[in-house]
């Protein structure tokens, strides 16, 4: 038995925590197709952007695999309302700053905006895994 007692979320904590399930289910998603170069992924880039793609650095395709994944049971965690989530979207947004640190640096965006978008979300993740601590929603 613990002395520890959580606070029942508000729903709008359920709907940010599934919204980020899916978000980062989604990164999966798009991380499988280009590290297996599947048919439904490759279709979908120009033939410039499929040369810059398999031209980048393993490491960077790491830094990748580390974001999406740890962003993936991190949003996990919090549906099942776990400390350890904070810790894993943390970890996410560190890859997340490497990985589009690195593309915005070399200039390889062609989606500006997208990449902004994917790294605002990961601060926003890792912020809100905090506050969610600190409110008692968390054990």
């Amino acid at each position: 038995m613990t002395n520890q007692s959580t606070k029942k979320p508000p729903i709008w904590f359920w709907v940010i925590s599934v919204i980020a399930l899916i978000w980062n289910g989604m990164g999966v998603a798009q991380y499988l197709g280009q590290a297996y170069k599947t048919e439904s992924w490759r279709s979908s880039l120009t033939d410039e952007q499929f040369e810059i793609i398999s031209n980048l650095p393993s490491w960077l395709t790491g830094a990748f695999a580390v974001a999406v994944f740890t962003g993936l049971l991190g949003s996990l965690g919090l549906l099942l309302r776990k400390k350890w989530s904070y810790y894993l979207l943390v970890l996410s947004l560190l890859a997340v700053i490497i990985q589009m640190g690195y593309i915005l640096i070399q200039g390889q965006s062609d989606n500006i905006g997208m990449t902004i978008l994917i790294v605002v979300f990961a601060i926003f993740l890792a912020w809100f895994s905090k506050k969610t601590i600190l409110k008692g929603w968390l054990s």
